[in-house]
């Protein structure tokens, strides 16, 4: 492992990458749960995170899974059994082989009428959650990153629901009539902790611009997530930080 900057770390590999977010996920959890009764996280989807699942499937973690709940930042507007739901992922990655309790499970309902949805959703978090600054704040965020600088289900093209001032809203996805649910920088910003996997070669050039650009940066959503609670970190292959010299 290389250590970039504080918060940045670059692993050889995704196998290796998967395996130090496991050993990461496994020792900040066990200590939120030495504080708290329960630990919220919000999952995503991405190659790099379905890797993280099934890494931890194959690892189980000694942690306490009935203390552990599971919420989605963005979600498909797809049937859970959709190859493209990125709750169904993880359930088949981790969720059904670990057999975590469907009490612990909140997702997103992608087969629903979305706006509805969104508000559902929004409401569910309200309930769930610690509120901050009366906000609900999740203690740990999972992101990741497309090849064009979108993260959760805000694309380049759509940057302006970032600032939206609802939790949950509707975007699509560009190119398509594909409607996603997705969080929104209110929520985001809450978070004690934000945390980016992303892997591979397609993503160094725009992960470049979003890590260290400064007048381009702001066209891509990626570069405006932010935790006004804790802090934010990135995880990567060597592919992705292929323009570390």
């Amino acid at each position: 492992m290389m250590l970039l900057k504080h918060g940045h770390f670059i692993y050889p590999d995704p196998a290796s990458l998967a395996v130090a977010t496991v050993c990461e996920f496994e020792k900040y959890v066990k200590k939120l749960l030495e504080l708290k009764e329960y630990v919220n996280l919000a999952l995503s989807g991405g190659t790099a995170a379905v890797d993280f699942y099934r890494a931890i499937a194959s690892a189980d973690p000694p942690l306490d899974w009935n203390r552990i709940r599971f919420f989605w930042s963005d979600e498909r507007c797809v049937p859970p059994n959709h190859p493209d739901s990125n709750y169904g992922k993880a359930y088949q990655s981790f969720l059904f082989p670990l057999n975590i309790s469907p009490s612990n499970i909140f997702r997103i309902r992608g087969e629903e009428e979305p706006e509805k949805e969104a508000v559902r959703y929004a409401g569910l978090i309200q309930r769930e959650l610690d509120m901050g600054n009366g906000v609900p704040s999740f203690d740990w965020l999972l992101l990741g990153m497309g090849a064009d600088g979108h993260t959760l289900s805000i694309f380049p093209d759509q940057i302006k629901l970032y600032r939206s001032p609802e939790l949950c809203v509707v975007s699509i996805l560009p190119g398509t009539d594909q409607k996603r649910i997705t969080f929104t920088g209110k929520l985001i910003k809450e978070a004690k902790r934000i945390t980016f996997l992303v892997k591979g070669s397609d993503k160094c050039h725009t992960l470049k611009k979003v890590i260290f650009g400064k007048d381009t940066n702001n066209d891509y959503p990626a570069s405006l997530i932010n935790s006004e609670k804790g802090w934010i970190d990135w995880y990567l292959d060597k592919d992705a930080a292929g323009f570390i010299s």
